[in-house]
């Protein structure tokens, strides 16, 4: 009778072991990988302007290799589907992304931002950029920036910065706006998270990435002027 119930629990025993452990080949199989996000691979609108700026081969078709590259520019400014597909809002920041490009070291070519004021905040709502300058002299920038949305517009014209506060949480929008510094009512400057190139716009703040917003803190006062021009592109 003992040797029977010992036979017993070594047969239980063995059962437990072989339920709980599974062979190396299941274990590594078990999880199944996750499939990659949709792409469209449909030829877009914009399709060849959009290769020629990603530094793909240039000829106008969708490959899959074409989507995963535009995707992943879709995914990281926030451009949304981000599906790859060559729209008119994907060129559309890249084409954005050109013009600052192109501003260089010398962004007022055209004298839009007053050199009679000293040290002074430049906006211009066209290109989507922001420098200080104090007289003639480029003191910080040119940086991108991110301003109001349509129905949102961020107000032209001179401004001063009047308010300060480091660590602002907006009520209103319920967000934090590090580095805020107001120029015109509600309207500052203030550093975001996510990319400055996301569409469609701010609620009419000018965003700035985190270390350019630290800059402006570091360099402007209240009383320091602004200047902001032109006109953002979709408004």
């Amino acid at each position: 009778m003992a040797r029977g119930s010992a036979r017993r629990r070594t047969a239980v025993a063995l059962l437990v072991t072989t339920a709980f452990v599974a062979p190396a080949g299941v274990l590594a199989t078990a999880a199944p990988a996750q499939a990659a996000p949709y792409c469209n691979v449909t030829t877009g609108s914009h399709q060849r302007q959009v290769e020629r700026f990603l530094k793909l081969t240039v000829d106008g078709r969708q490959s899959l290799k074409d989507c995963r590259a535009i995707q992943a520019f879709q995914t990281r400014h926030g451009i949304a589907p981000d599906a790859g597909w060559a729209g008119p809002v994907t060129w559309g920041v890249m084409h954005l992304m050109n013009q600052q490009k192109a501003a260089g070291k010398n962004p007022d070519r055209s004298g839009r931002c007053p050199t009679n004021k000293g040290r002074i905040a430049c906006v211009d709502l066209t290109r989507q950029l922001s420098w200080i300058q104090d007289g003639r002299k480029l003191v910080h920038g040119p940086v991108p920036v991110r301003t109001g949305r349509n129905g949102h517009e961020t107000r032209t014209g001179a401004k001063k910065v009047y308010w300060r506060n480091k660590n602002h949480w907006s009520t209103l929008y319920d967000v934090a706006m590090p580095y805020a510094q107001f120029f015109d009512g509600g309207i500052a400057f203030h550093s975001i998270k996510g990319s400055v190139w996301s569409p469609p716009g701010s609620h009419g703040c000018v965003n700035l990435r985190r270390s350019d917003a630290a800059t402006y803190w570091s360099l402007l006062r209240n009383g320091d002027d602004v200047h902001v021009w032109g006109r953002k592109p979709g408004t």
